[in-house]
């Protein structure tokens, strides 16, 4: 049986990385990420609500240092904290409009980006701290623009 952080996301959504298991990172939260995870998972049950329960795919969800330097990660990436997620709801609609409806739903968040037309990264604060509220977009330029839209 899966070990699970909220009632529709499992530990190994988060943790288990292709990247981690080839160079041979152990990819295992301490306990302030896993307290964070489910944070995490908390608000993505939300979204997932707002979505029309549809299923979500996690692309990449925590990340120890090791691995977050690996695969060339923003230093500051809240990936290494558990606070954020990178994931698709193809289910729901394209990427851009699964960002739009996850930056409307309600939740508080840090970040919003809508990225490479790829997937939805969503950041959240660790619980008590003020969120950003930041809606942002990054294309094959790799420059952040305000706001969620179509970038090249």
């Amino acid at each position: 049986m899966a070990r699970m952080l909220s009632p529709n996301f499992s530990y190994d959504e988060f943790v288990v990385s292709h990247s981690a298991v080839r160079l041979g990172i152990d990819n295992s939260p301490d306990a302030e990420a896993l307290k964070n995870l489910k944070h995490l998972t908390a608000m993505l049950e939300l979204v997932r609500t707002a979505l029309g329960n549809v299923p979500m795919r996690i692309s990449s969800g925590y990340r120890c240092d090791a691995l977050n330097a690996a695969i060339k990660g923003a230093k500051n990436s809240q990936h290494k904290t558990g606070l954020a997620v990178d994931f698709t709801a193809p289910a729901f609609g394209t990427v851009l409009q699964t960002a739009k409806a996850v930056a409307a739903c309600g939740i508080a968040y840090d970040q919003v980006i809508y990225e490479y037309g790829t997937w939805v990264h969503l950041g959240v604060s660790a619980p008590g701290a003020i969120p950003k509220g930041e809606l942002l977009s990054i294309g094959d330029a790799r420059i952040y623009q305000p706001g969620l839209k179509n970038v090249a």
